[in-house]
């Protein structure tokens, strides 16, 4: 087991539950985030990082460090008044990305990890066509096409220098504290509000908060993971449909779904400007996680419907608060 680990991205959603399952398995970390200061468990240093881009200087950060964690980055940004978003998504997710990795090989860093997304295969595919590991990329929006470049350039940094690249690209991912789409979602199932999501019949990937954190864990020092890239899912896939009714016993508050054709909803979505939302709630996004499996002998430790209840748990305390 390595003993020094690099995690970026230290307060965000994944980040969180990185830093504590690394502290629970006794590893030495050090954490960089933008806050300037944060809390963090016993042992575990916090340096402040002010930037995630080409200039940022990581010589502090890497002395000793075997491992490298990098989650933090930029990402959607609801109603961005940035002059120019395409070139901010680069600036942090690509040229960012690069000029940590390549501080990292310079001062030995064994394995480089990287969180990617499902982006950057592509928005969605037709029910029953999951994407693999190898499919094609083809990113629709500026975010999925700057993580799938700073993937081509940390694949050609690994050839380069020899330090390990590991890409993980995750689907939606929930757990206590999730934000969002999801959050909305369990809004709407607290509060019994009619929904017209009864006759959805989609398949969706989603990954539970716990079990992306494991599978990075097991990548630190999997030897079979040195330099590949991985698809993650709970390994079950959801219509929109069941996926309510399930979140919905977990609320202890059965869905009250109404038998509405996607069509329909996609037409009204449409009118509405939301067809992005649309695509969300009656498209297919399937992924095939046979690689991942068989490559590191590696299993979702926890099922749906225990996450779903963790889920719902944290939000009903947060609401009761």
């Amino acid at each position: 087991m390595l003993k020094k680990v690099l995690l970026t991205g230290g307060t965000g959603f994944v980040g969180r539950s990185v830093l504590n399952r690394l502290c629970r398995d006794g590893m030495q970390v050090l954490v960089c985030s933008r806050a300037e200061t944060m809390s963090v468990p016993r042992g575990v240093r916090h340096l402040f990082v002010a930037g995630l881009d080409s200039n940022t200087g990581w010589e502090l950060a890497l002395d000793g460090v075997e491992a490298v964690i990098h989650s933090a980055a930029r990402v959607h940004v609801m109603h961005d008044e940035s002059f120019d978003p395409f070139a901010e998504f680069r600036k942090v997710n690509v040229e960012g990305t690069l000029n940590l990795a390549r501080q990292a090989a310079d001062s030995g860093v064994r394995r480089f990890i990287f969180i990617s997304s499902i982006k950057v295969n592509g928005e969605g595919a037709p029910l029953g066509v999951p994407y693999c590991a190898d499919t094609q990329p083809l990113p629709v929006d500026p975010y999925g096409i700057s993580k799938m470049e700073a993937e081509q350039g940390l694949r050609a940094l690994a050839d380069e220098t020899g330090m390990e690249v590991v890409i993980i690209r995750p689907v939606l991912v929930y757990g206590p504290g999730v934000k969002a789409n999801f959050l909305s979602m369990m809004c709407w199932l607290n509060k019994g509000v009619p929904l017209p999501f009864g006759a959805i019949d989609n398949r969706r990937s989603l990954v539970a908060l716990d079990n992306l954190v494991d599978l990075i864990v097991t990548c630190i020092d999997h030897p079979a993971a040195a330099n590949q890239t991985f698809l993650i899912s709970d390994g079950e896939d959801l219509s929109t449909t069941e996926l309510l009714r399930r979140m919905g016993t977990a609320l202890g508050k059965p869905a009250r779904l109404l038998p509405v054709p996607s069509r329909l909803i996609e037409v009204g979505a449409a009118m509405l400007g939301k067809q992005a939302l649309a695509q969300r709630l009656c498209g297919s996004l399937q992924v095939d996680i046979s690689k991942t499996r068989e490559l590191l002998n590696w299993t979702p430790p926890v099922s749906v419907d225990e996450a779903l209840r963790k889920t719902a748990k944290h939000f009903l305390e947060q609401q009761s608060k």
